[in-house]
């Protein structure tokens, strides 16, 4: 049974930072694509970015590039998602998800929440 796990939300004020980790259980994390999701009350969820099996190739939604990077540790199969600069408009529930591509997500955490003030 696979299960992915975040941690590292919190409360920030405007201009802080933020490492969220996302940690799978279950299976390899080397298997598999991971991105990063965020939802904010009422709204719809969006894609922060996302990196690949490799690592090598990282994508980044326009709203956050610049501001966040995307990391991985397959040894210790977990995914970091480093937030700098965060702003109010940053406050939302982010989720991790692991598949076998980007768009193909099987599998998703419970999500932690990540609150800016300003």
């Amino acid at each position: 049974q696979v299960q992915v796990v975040e941690s590292g939300g919190g409360s920030v004020q405007a201009g802080g930072s933020l490492r969220l980790s996302c940690i799978c259980f279950g299976d390899t994390l080397s298997n598999f694509v991971v991105g990063w999701f965020r939802q904010a009350p009422g709204k719809e969820r969006e894609s922060v970015g996302f990196i690949g099996v490799s690592g090598i190739f990282k994508s980044y939604a326009d709203s956050m590039k610049g501001r966040v990077t995307i990391s991985r540790d397959d040894a210790a199969n977990t995914v970091w998602l480093q937030m700098n600069s965060l702003k109010p408009e940053d406050t939302a529930v982010y989720y991790c998800a692991i598949g076998p591509r980007n768009g193909e997500y099987d599998w998703w955490g419970q999500g932690t929440q990540v609150t800016v003030s300003s």
